[in-house]
């Protein structure tokens, strides 16, 4: 199983069995799915999670599924514990506008 909560929690030092932040990282995931169906990535309607059931590839199966989990993860860290380090702010916010850039000419190749 390849849990889109689960493995965000891990990405963020959480395990899986510590429930407890459960609620606001699954709000903070939906928020990052209505930003990539804005961009155009995923399914045509907003894609939203419930609980750990629901996984990457009821998302999508595109070739670039580790891109969106890596601009999920980035993004939900920014949203639910954002790093204090200046430096490591900005580049996290580098990664996510580099990721985001390259979602928009996966969907879009004309669009460079």
């Amino acid at each position: 199983m390849d849990s889109i909560l689960t493995s965000t929690k891990e990405f963020l030092g959480i395990t899986e069995d510590y429930t407890h932040f459960d609620p606001q990282i699954i709000m903070h995931i939906n928020s990052v799915f209505f930003m990539l169906n804005q961009l155009g990535v995923g399914p045509d309607e907003p894609y939203r999670i419930e609980d750990k059931s629901d996984e990457w590839s009821d998302f999508t199966s595109a070739t670039d599924v580790e891109a969106i989990r890596s601009f999920v993860y980035l993004r939900v860290r920014l949203l639910f514990d954002p790093p204090t380090n200046a430096a490591l702010l900005s580049a996290m916010k580098e990664e996510i506008r580099e990721i985001e850039w390259r979602l928009n000419v996966q969907v879009d190749p004309g669009r460079e």
